[in-house]
This record gives C-alpha cells, sequence and structure tokens, in this order.
C-alpha cells in the first residue's frame, strides 16, 4: 500500500532502463506511482509495466502502479479531457525519465522531436498539476565538449559529442524556462555511462560499456571458428592464434582520441541516489550523478583480456586511419564502437557539490573485475538482451 503523506508521482520512460528502475525505487518505498506511457506492438502499457515488475521480482511484493497512454505529440497528452484533470488534480510531483537515447546525426530530427518538441505536453500538464516538483532525468554530457570542469548549472556548451547530448542540454533550457514561469521546482538529475547493478551484475540495458565486450566477443568467435573450421588461415594473416594454454592471441588496439577516462555509476546507485534526490530536494537543484574516480581505458582492457580469455588488447591514442598495418580485427572493431569511442578517454571533471550534500556523501562503488564479471556473465547468460526475460532469469 502507498505510504501516508507520500506524494503521487507520475513517471514517464518507466519501461526503459533508467526509469524502470525509478519505477522499482519509487514503489518499495510505497509511493503512489502513475505510469505515463505507451504501448508496444504485442504489449499494452500494463503488460509492459507488470513484464518489468516481474524482473525485478516486485509483481506481488508491492502496490501496483497506476498505468495511463499517452502520446506526446497530442493535446493533454492523448488523455481524454475528464481523465486528464482528475490525474492534474492528484499529481503532486513529475519524474520525466522518458527520452530517445539515439547517438546518430541521421536520426536528428527524431531525436530532437522526441526529447525537445515532446516537452510540450508533459510541461502543460506540470503547470496545471501544480506540482510540488518537476524532475528531469538528463545526462552530465550536456556540458559539451567545450569545459573540462563541469558545474551543476545550466549548460553553455555549443559544442557536443552527438545530437543526443545536444537535445538533451536545449532540452535543459526549455524545461527550466518553464518551470521558473509558473514557479515550480525543478530538479535535473545528470548521471554518467550507467552500467547494471553492482551487487547482482542484472541489467536491462546492454550498450555503452557492454558494446565494446560484445564486439569483441564476437570478434573471438570469427576467429575461433576460422581456427576450428578452416585451420586457421585467415587468424594467421592478422597474427591471430591460440596458444598453449587455450588461450586466444588476438592483437586489436583500440584507438581513441585523448588520454582520459570513462566515467561509470551503476545503475543500484543512480536509483539510489535519484530517491535521495527526489526526498530531499524540495527547492530543486542540478545533480551530477557521476563517479570521482573515472575508469582509465588501460584497465578496461585488462579487465576484458581477462574475462574473455585473450591476450594482445591495447588502448593507443590518436586517429585510426593515422595507425598504420590496421589489421582485419581492429577495423571490425572500429566499425562497432564509433559512437562509444569519446566516452572512453574523456577528459572532463564533474562537479558533486549538490549531489554530496543531498546524498549525504555517497559515492558509486569501485568498479573492480568482480563487478566487472557480474555484469558481463548476466549479459552472456541473457545473450546481450535476446533473452532478457526468460523465466529463469
Amino acid at each position: 500500500m502507498p505510504g501516508k503523506n507520500r506524494p503521487i508521482i507520475a513517471l514517464t520512460g518507466a519501461t526503459g532502463f533508467l526509469g524502470s528502475h525509478i519505477m522499482a525505487a519509487l514503489l518499495r518505498k510505497g509511493y503512489a506511482v502513475i505510469i505515463l506511457g505507451r504501448a508496444a506492438k504485442s504489449e499494452t502499457l500494463e503488460q509492459r509495466v507488470t513484464r518489468l515488475l516481474r524482473w525485478f521480482g516486485m509483481e506481488e511484493s508491492v502496490g501496483r502502479p497506476e498505468t495511463v497512454d499517452i502520446d506526446f505529440r497530442k493535446p493533454r497528452l492523448g488523455i481524454p479531457e475528464p481523465q486528464y484533470r482528475e490525474i492534474c488534480a492528484r499529481t503532486d510531483q513529475i519524474i520525466h525519465c522518458a527520452s530517445d537515447t539515439n547517438f546518430s546525426e541521421r536520426k536528428r530530427d527524431l531525436v530532437f522531436e522526441a526529447n525537445v518538441s515532446g516537452l510540450q505536453g508533459i510541461l502543460e500538464m506540470a503547470a496545471r498539476s501544480r506540482l510540488a516538483n518537476f524532475h528531469y532525468i538528463s545526462t552530465a554530457y550536456v556540458a559539451g565538449v567545450d569545459d573540462t570542469l563541469c558545474r551543476e548549472t545550466l549548460s553553455e556548451a555549443s559544442v557536443f559529442v552527438n545530437v543526443y547530448e545536444e537535445s538533451k542540454a536545449r532540452a535543459e533550457k526549455i524545461i527550466a524556462a518553464h518551470c521558473a514561469e509558473h514557479s515550480i521546482p525543478l530538479t535535473i538529475n545528470r548521471p554518467s555511462v550507467v552500467y547494471g547493478d553492482s551487487r547482482t551484475g542484472r541489467s536491462l540495458k546492454f550498450s555503452a560499456l557492454y558494446f565494446p565486450i560484445k564486439s569483441l566477443q564476437h570478434i573471438k568467435e570469427i576467429y575461433l571458428n576460422d581456427i576450428r573450421l578452416h585451420e586457421g588461415k585467415r587468424s594467421r594473416e592478422g597474427g591471430i592464434a591460440l596458444d598453449s594454454q587455450g588461450r586466444l592471441n588476438l592483437p586489436l588496439r583500440m584507438v581513441l582520441p585523448r588520454k582520459g577516462s570513462i566515467n561509470l555509476i551503476p545503475v543500484d546507485y543512480f536509483a539510489a541516489t535519484t530517491m535521495a534526490i527526489v526526498e530531499n530536494s524540495p527547492a530543486g537543484g542540478i545533480f551530477h550523478l557521476t563517479n570521482a574516480s573515472p575508469m582509465k581505458p588501460e584497465t578496461l582492457a585488462a579487465y576484458a583480456e581477462r574475462f574473455m580469455n585473450v591476450r594482445g588488447l591495447e588502448i593507443a591514442y590518436g586517429r585510426a586511419g593515422d595507425l598504420v598495418l590496421r589489421n582485419a580485427a581492429e577495423e571490425l572493431f572500429d566499425c562497432f564502437i564509433e559512437p562509444y569511442r569519446p566516452y572512453f578517454s574523456d577528459t572532463r571533471i564533474f562537479q558533486r557539490t549538490h549531489t554530496d550534500a543531498v546524498s549525504g556523501g555517497i559515492q558509486p562503488p569501485e568498479f573492480t573485475y568482480e563487478i566487472f564479471e557480474r555484469c558481463m556473465e548476466f549479459a552472456v547468460q541473457v545473450q546481450w538482451g535476446k533473452k532478457l526475460f526468460s523465466p529463469a532469469l
């Protein structure tokens, strides 16, 4: 049952990676939650939410959220007027987590339609609901590439790594102006790169950190099959072979533009810190959910070698095109990881003054090999998401 005197919170993006963990955290704490979302091709919104609650092991243990089908492109979010009035009258806070996370410049119009143009309906609901708080889930990378020290203020960046970052920076300004106009306290939560649960390894999404490992696994299988089925003719051309211990020598350089690091936080830390912000920041603010000790790519390469039983992985700096004698494995890996490459050599430092104050200074755990192994073992177990909702998992 919802806790006494708990605010009623409307949540968008509950069927996504971060939003689903926010939903689970809210329900565990006894909040009454209104899920604003949409059906999928083969499932209603309620069925999608039920499937996620089952994945979290919460289907029978918590109060069920209310589900409301919406369309961000329509007036009143596509909700019939009487129901819309009633929802606005009951809603105390909104957490807006829904977004298009595509990095591709080819999809610029779609990304901006979802992340910027699509704000109008939810902001109108916020104004009509007379909210105590509006919470926006953004990204630490709205800082763009202009600054090294990224402050907990609205970004003035003009150059971004990709269209997703640009759209979120633009969205922050629109939301901030709207909330100021209507005297709605605003919190903006800015996570860095989020991976699975540090305690269990479980995850609902396998991009960013996972994608290079998935790509390496795919490349490894190509060459193992060549060795098994074709006597390693193709492998020998790239200096790839099995050693006497059965470990694959896979000479492969991951080329990064500069020396830097990757800023990683686990989704359990994201959810717990988001809840601390929701509960302890009535006046609002901007919060970086980041890691004060980001990981060097060389350490990640060593983790990958150990996990995959390979050797030969290296980190090189510069431009891939400047390196001569690139082997086929390296060229294939380049194609796989290109959208994520900048995040593995990041030089930005994220201010955490507001976040540390509201959370009591709690930091994300050190990203040890044991955590890495748990996360990757789960990813392999569910075939990088293909069997994510298998009953046994």
